[in-house]
C-alpha cells in the first residue's frame, strides 16, 4: 500500500517551518494512501504500541480517517484520505469523488505549492505541478484554469497562505481570479436566480473566514483579498469597504466576535450572516445592532445623559449591541461609548437594602425612589 505525506506538511518542511493545526497548536499530518485508508487504519492499529491511539473516527465514503495519536508524550494529529480524483459538475458545490492514485490526488488540490507529496517508504518526492519552483519564487500558483469557479473558498485559503507566507498570487493565477470573480454571482442550475448559491459554499466560505480572522495575520489577509477583489464572493459593498479595518480592530477592543465586526459593513447584514451560515448569537447581535441603529439620533446633544440612558436600557439594548454600533460607527460616538463605559455602571448612591431600613416597604415605589436617587447622580454627568 503506498503512503505519502501530503499537503501543508510538506509544503512547511521544504520552507523549514513547523506545520501545526491552526486550532489546537499541535502537529497535524495528512497522509494519503493509495487503496482504502479504512485498511490502512487497520494496519496501522496492529503496529501501534498500546495507548498510542487515542481516537479515531471515519467520515464519508471513502474512508477519510481522523486520528489523535500520542507520540513520545506530544500529541498528534493525523488525517488518513484515500487517494481520490474530484469533479465538479455543478461550481461550488461539494464534487464527485472517485477512488483514485496519488496523482489523482495531487491535481485535485488548491494551489501547487500544497501539491507536493513525500513517499514514505522511497523517500521520493512527487512535484508534478512544479510546486518546489513556486516556492523559491514565493508565489501561489492554481492548478487548474476553472480552480476559482469549482471552488471559490480556494481564494480564501489563498489570502491566507499569502499573508502567513508572504506570498504573492502568480499573474496567470490572478487573472482567472478576477475574471471569474466578474461574473460572479453566477448561476449554478438551470433556473436558478442570480446570487443564490449552493448552501455548501456559505458553510466553506464561513469556515475559510474563521480561519483568516481567527488564525492568520488577518490584516494582510483581508488586504490580500480585496486587492484580489475577492471579498465579492461575500458582499459587493464588503469589496468596496475601506473601513472593515478599522471596525475589526474596534471589535477586538470591544470583545465583540471579528466575523461579526465584518458582516456589519454588508449591504444586508442579516442575509450575509444567514448565508454564511454564522451561529444564532452572532445573527442575534447583528439583529439587535439593526434595531438599535434604527433609533439611535444624530447628534449626541439631542438627549440628556438621563434619556441616553433611557434610550439605551428601557427599550431593552444589550451592551454588545451598543459596542456594535461604536465598531460601525453609527450615531455620536461619544455618548455612546461614554453609556458602555460609566453611565451604565452608575447606580444609585443608596441602595435597596438601605431604603428597605429607612421604612421603605419592597414593591414599586422602591423601584420608583431607586430610579429617582439615580437620575439625580446622572444629572451630575455631561453628554
Amino acid at each position: 500500500m503506498r503512503v505519502a505525506l501530503v499537503g501543508g506538511a510538506v509544503r512547511d518542511l521544504l520552507l523549514h517551518r513547523v506545520h501545526n493545526d491552526p486550532w489546537r497548536g499541535v502537529p497535524d499530518l495528512d497522509l494519503v494512501v493509495e487503496g482504502r485508508a479504512s485498511a490502512f487504519l487497520s494496519r496501522l492499529g496492529e503496529m501501534l504500541p498500546p495507548g498510542a491511539l487515542r481516537a479515531a473516527q471515519e467520515h464519508g465514503d471513502f474512508g477519510t480517517v481522523e486520528l489523535e495519536l500520542a507520540v513520545g508524550g506530544q500529541l498528534v494529529l493525523l488525517d488518513v484520505a484515500s487517494a481520490r480524483a474530484e469533479t465538479y459538475p455543478v461550481a461550488a458545490e461539494n464534487p464527485q469523488v472517485t477512488l483514485g492514485g496519488l496523482r489523482d490526488d495531487l491535481a485535485r488540490r488548491d494551489f501547487s505549492i500544497n501539491a507536493i507529496a513525500l513517499d514514505l517508504a522511497s523517500g521520493e518526492l512527487l512535484d508534478p505541478h512544479g510546486g518546489q519552483r513556486d516556492l523559491r519564487h514565493r508565489r501561489l500558483r492554481l492548478l487548474h484554469p476553472q480552480s476559482i469557479r469549482d471552488d471559490p473558498t480556494r481564494l480564501l485559503r489563498g489570502a491566507r497562505y499569502a499573508a502567513r507566507l508572504g506570498f504573492a498570487l502568480e499573474p496567470a493565477s490572478l487573472g482567472q481570479a478576477r475574471l471569474t470573480l466578474a461574473a460572479w454571482p453566477w448561476i449554478w442550475r438551470p433556473g436558478d436566480p442570480p446570487g443564490r448559491a449552493p448552501a455548501a459554499l456559505g458553510t466553506r466560505l464561513r469556515m475559510e473566514l474563521e480561519l483568516l480572522l481567527d488564525r492568520e495575520p488577518w490584516p494582510a489577509a483581508l488586504a490580500a483579498l480585496r486587492d484580489w477583489g475577492g471579498l465579492a464572493l461575500l458582499d459587493a459593498r464588503l469589496q468596496a469597504d475601506q473601513h472593515s479595518r478599522r471596525r475589526l480592530v474596534w471589535a477586538e477592543r470591544l470583545g465583540l466576535p471579528r466575523m461579526v465586526a465584518l458582516v456589519a459593513g454588508a449591504a444586508d447584514p442579516l442575509a450575509l450572516a444567514e448565508r454564511l451560515q454564522l451561529p444564532h448569537r452572532h445573527h442575534r447581535l447583528l439583529a439587535r445592532w439593526l434595531a438599535l441603529r434604527s433609533h439611535l439620533p444624530v447628534q449626541a446633544d439631542a438627549l440628556t445623559v438621563a434619556g441616553w440612558c433611557e434610550l439605551l436600557e428601557v427599550q431593552g439594548h444589550v451592551p454588545e449591541a451598543v459596542a456594535l454600533a461604536l465598531v460601525a460607527g453609527d450615531g455620536p460616538r461619544r455618548p455612546l461609548l461614554r453609556w458602555l463605559l460609566r453611565w451604565r455602571l452608575l447606580r444609585s448612591p443608596v441602595s435597596a437594602q438601605q431604603l428597605i431600613e429607612r421604612g421603605l416597604r419592597p414593591g414599586p415605589a422602591l423601584g420608583a425612589e431607586l430610579r429617582r436617587l439615580r437620575a439625580e447622580r446622572l444629572a451630575l454627568e455631561r453628554v
